[in-house]
């Protein structure tokens, strides 16, 4: 997995603020001392500084002295964070006070403080659910622009180098949208065309996947993935994408040479686009068990700021990965302002 290498290479090499809200949870002060220590991000935590300072001196993590400690009841910027949220929820029918008492939530202050400018972006989910970590995120940071929806994509590290970029693929949405239209998933191509070059750091080549390749079959699942490949090459018109392609079409060129002659795409896709969450999610874990790859993610796309959602069930090192994954989309988001 050298491309875990390079994202970990780049974010060392223009280090973001990356805030973690469940700053207290330890398999999080546990992952922020390491990428501290190894000066992959500048870590903001969110949580009491007397928790966090005890448990670093009964740990012997030292690295936590360099981490930016941000206390969610009691902090220098309370009442800004607080009227930001108030201004951005008042239409909703949210009061000063409700705002005030939200702000010290750590998921809505994490959030907070991408929307004010002061991280670049968030890793959260060790401790709490996916709806909890979202719904924030939906509500502050909002989508990113031209984009209504959120989805998830996993970086697949596949044993077969002759697959993708070097055995590298992109699969989505794995995660997030389950019965996305035309215009979702065109978005999802989109978003993960970017996803892309931000974190593969190769370009895309884009494969909108169906159970038809170039009008093999007829049926209005079909004609939904057509109509969100035009759309998406509309959206981005530099991005190489084609479909409806079938799965064999997409990754071999032998057979692509006899289902979709003269395209671009088919027999070498990187990114796979699937049309619905319930094949994606299915997909990415039988490509895991039977095909023995790699899957890291979701990594979550759309959203105007990264955000990223753990699993309760995350290691260590699982967060450190995340943290460098989302140096490495907010570095991507900056360089297309």
């Amino acid at each position: 997995m050298d491309l875990m290498n390079q994202i970990i290479a780049n974010a060392k090499g223009n280090k973001q603020r990356i805030v973690l809200a469940e700053g207290t949870e330890e398999r999080t002060m546990r992952a922020a001392d390491m990428l501290l220590g190894d000066e992959v991000a500048d870590i903001i935590l969110i949580g009491d500084p007397a928790v966090i300072t005890s448990f670093a001196q009964e740990n012997n993590l030292k690295n936590l002295e360099k981490a930016a400690i941000v206390d969610p009841k009691n902090n220098d910027k309370k009442e800004v964070y607080s009227n930001l949220l108030f201004e951005l929820r008042k239409s909703k029918g949210m009061t000063i006070e409700q705002a005030e008492k939200m702000a010290q939530d750590p998921l809505y202050l994490a959030c907070l403080m991408i929307k004010n400018g002061d991280a670049d972006g968030e890793v959260a989910g060790a401790a709490n659910t996916t709806g909890n970590v979202l719904r924030p995120a939906f509500q502050i940071v909002k989508t990113a622009p031209g984009i209504s929806v959120v989805s998830g994509a996993f970086l697949m590290f596949l044993p077969n180098k002759a697959y993708g970029n070097d055995g590298v693929m992109v699969f989505a949405d794995c995660a997030v949208l389950p019965n996305p239209n035309a215009q979702e998933l065109a978005q999802i191509a989109v978003s993960t065309a970017r996803t892309t070059r931000a974190i593969a750091g190769f370009e895309p080549t884009v494969a909108m996947l169906s159970f038809s390749t170039k009008g093999s079959a007829k049926h209005e699942m079909v004609d939904k993935v057509v109509e969100a490949t035009r759309l998406a090459k509309e959206m981005d018109p530099t991005m190489l994408i084609d479909g409806e392609l079938q799965a064999d079409a997409a990754l071999v060129p032998s057979v692509a040479a006899s289902k979709a002659k003269g395209s671009d795409v088919a027999g070498k896709a990187t990114v796979l686009v699937f049309p619905s969450l319930e094949v994606g999610n299915i997909a990415y874990k039988l490509v895991q068990r039977l095909a023995g790859a790699t899957a890291v993610g979701p990594i979550l796309q759309g959203i105007a700021a990264p955000i990223n959602d753990l699993s309760r069930g995350c290691s260590v090192d699982d967060i450190y990965k995340m943290v460098a994954i989302t140096a490495n989309q907010a570095i991507g988001i900056k360089s297309q302002k």
